[in-house]
């Protein structure tokens, strides 16, 4: 009997410890089932029967100890065909059938899939069933088949205002098409330096043409081999020269606008090496917004050129011009309206820069994708931007500040994965107490956090659990108590979005003098010490706002406390300053700073907010909002095995504020 009992609990940790590989998927396939069998195991002679010649698929199993050898008894084997059973698949110019099926047997593993991408996808996965283990993995037996939503799925970096290095690059790309990105739009060219190396006039990259980052720029050769470094990851690059906006670094090293008849010439000049160095893009993305078009006829010319050069052309929409005559758009703000007829990217409410670090991702992963639970030849998918219009220094800086793994990882989980109930102008950014998007999105969580930790640990995320917070929000108080309350879930909330009432938030109706008061319990099994991750004003990387004066948590007059006892926000860095352009930020925003230090009571512990809604001079996007979780005294995990009720388990104070003595 004690056999069997240690046998039946060898099992059951054994059938967890696959699990927590299949469960931890991300995205999410369209049909996963795991077969009655035991799994595949690695660190052992394995045959390779591959007709793609996918190199990462031999990669993966040699870097978990397999050795290739032709008679092996365990086999992989790729066969391609014309279709996969259950998979769906639209036309976009450019971008093959990602579709594959994944059959894991304890000898033998099986892909299918239509197009060489597709077996690289199926690697993808295989890479995340092996993820985590500490010891020789073992593939847990399933059989999955999947395909996206949604053909596009992109991340965007504007190294025209901030360099990031060719390495930095390549271990994005790796990293991210593990989550099965497959698209990185190189925004090459910017008012503040040029970034590709053009033989032809060798002034455009030259130290004294750029103001920032002087002498930063990609050479030619750097950009073809990094297009064979995404290619080997399935992933495709679209590069952007910006014309005829955003080109003062043209003008100073040309000494002319590109709106001239020597500028036009140029600039076919420019986009002839620019496409050799970059045979495998479907597209070039030659920009097109926020300026006057004063030359004839400027943006059909260069498009024409483009597709004489053998590739389609790809401009910003909305643009002062009304043109959309290319072979693809991309939608950049709310004026940003579909163009029929042709693949359409949206990337309106993707412009993390401006974004927080715990709503906003709610945002982008409950929304769908321009209004469409799945692509279409009209809606090819989307894009994350990072615009870095204040300067930032360090690569790092750029990923933590953005919270740019979180924010991309999330908006690609909802293109491969579809649906999505509302597009973001109707759902906001507030996740609901109950119910299917509350478990989908806290799923999606769960996923994140545990490649947080494996696959991403070396990467700067500054995104922790919140979908088990939750606060007691009120418009008012009588004798110290809250009226009108409401229980909302989340770590960061927006009383009023960014973006008004384009984004809907909790008071979408409040003027200006309006207080909110925010509070919640937190229940402590011991006393103990942790870090608290708080923000009142998320200051936009696009921004050259004024910094909170000494003592004050913003420029609104907001107050915490803890335990009826005020919270004071750290020195700040610019404190009472406008912060330019040119100034590296300080430490405004949590990202940039260590987390607060709490001392937690056994029993429960109370935190109250006061937040007046009231004009924050100095501040052009003003962000009605707060963010407040406990977390470890390092602030890289949730603090476990604690509660936060708003209701103290129905043991409320009979004060709201600390009573005065």
């Amino acid at each position: 009997m004690k056999r069997f009992i240690l046998l039946l609990l060898t099992f059951v940790i054994a059938s967890n410890t696959m699990d927590a590989k299949f469960k931890d998927l991300l995205p999410r396939a369209k049909f996963a089932k795991k077969l009655n069998t035991k799994g595949f195991r690695l660190s052992r002679a394995i045959q390779i029967g591959d007709s793609s010649n996918t190199l990462i698929l031999k990669e993966f199993f040699t870097e978990h100890g397999c050795t290739i050898k032709q008679n092996a008894r365990a086999k992989v084997v790729v066969n391609l065909t014309d279709r996969i059973e259950g998979t769906e698949d639209y036309h976009l110019a450019g971008y093959e059938n990602e579709a594959y099926r994944l059959t894991i047997y304890p000898s033998t593993i099986e892909i299918k899939a239509v197009s060489p991408v597709g077996v690289i996808r199926a690697t993808q996965t295989l890479e995340m069933l092996a993820e985590g283990y500490g010891s020789t993995p073992c593939l847990e037996a399933v059989d999955i088949i999947d395909y996206p939503a949604f053909k596009l799925r992109g991340f965007m970096h504007d190294v025209g205002r901030s360099f990031i290095s060719i390495d930095e690059l390549k271990k994005q790309i790796r990293l991210l098409a593990h989550f099965k990105v497959n698209t990185f739009h190189w925004h090459l060219t910017e008012n503040q330096a040029w970034r590709f190396e053009v033989k032809a006039f060798p002034q455009l990259t030259a130290s004294s043409a750029m103001t920032r980052f002087p002498g930063q720029y990609y050479t030619q050769q750097q950009c073809r081999d990094l297009e064979s470094y995404a290619l080997r990851y399935g992933v495709k690059i679209i590069p952007e020269v910006d014309m005829p906006g955003h080109s003062e670094a043209f003008v100073r090293a040309m000494g002319h606008s590109m709106q001239t008849d020597q500028g036009v010439a140029e600039l076919k000049i420019i986009l002839k090496e620019l496409v050799e160095c970059f045979p495998h893009a479907p597209y070039i993305h030659i920009g097109g917004d926020e300026q006057p078009i004063t030359y004839p006829d400027f943006l059909q010319t260069m498009t024409n050129w483009v597709r004489k050069l053998g590739k389609k052309a790809v401009v910003w929409i909305p643009n002062q011009a009304g043109f959309a005559q290319v072979d693809m758009v991309q939608l950049w703000s709310t004026a940003g309206r579909l163009v029929a007829n042709i693949p359409n990217i949206d990337c309106r409410y993707n412009y993390i820069n401006h974004f927080d670090v715990f709503a906003d991702i709610v945002g982008i992963y409950k929304s769908n994708i321009y209004y469409q639970q799945k692509g279409s030849p009209e809606v090819a998918g989307e894009i994350c931007a990072t615009w870095n219009d204040h300067k930032i220094d360090g690569e790092r800086n750029i990923l933590k500040y953005n919270n740019f793994y979180a924010s991309v990882i999330a908006s690609a989980s909802r293109a491969w994965q579809g649906g999505g109930k509302q597009y973001i102008e109707q759902g906001g950014t507030i996740l609901p107490n109950t119910g299917d998007e509350l478990e989908d999105f806290s799923d999606w969580e769960t996923r994140f956090l545990f490649h947080k930790h494996h696959c991403l640990r070396n990467e700067p995320i500054p995104y922790v659990r919140q979908a088990n917070v939750r606060w007691a929000i009120a418009s008012s108080l009588s004798d110290n108590q809250p009226i009108d309350e409401q229980v909302v879930t989340g770590a960061g909330i927006y009383l009023n979005h960014t973006w008004r009432k384009t984004v809907p938030a909790i008071y979408d109706d409040k003027n200006s003098n309006d207080t909110a008061y925010v509070w919640t319990y937190v229940y402590s099994p011991k006393r103990q010490t942790a870090g608290a991750l708080v923000e009142l004003q998320n200051y936009s990387r696009s921004e050259q706002d004024v910094a909170p004066e000494d003592g004050k948590w913003d420029r609104k007059g907001s107050v915490i406390y803890w335990n009826d006892k005020e919270l004071l926000p750290p020195l700040w860095t610019h404190a009472g300053k406008r912060v330019a352009n040119e100034t590296p930020m300080g430490n405004e925003n949590l990202t940039a700073r260590p987390p607060l230090i709490l001392q937690l009571h056994k029993g429960w512990n109370k935190v109250v907010m006061v937040l007046p809604n009231t004009d924050a001079d100095g501040i052009r996007l003003d962000k009605w909002m707060f963010t407040f979780v406990i977390t470890n005294k390092q602030g890289t995990k949730a603090l476990s095995g604690i509660k936060y009720d708003p209701h103290k388990g129905g043991n409320m104070d009979n004060h709201l504020l600390p009573v005065r003595q």
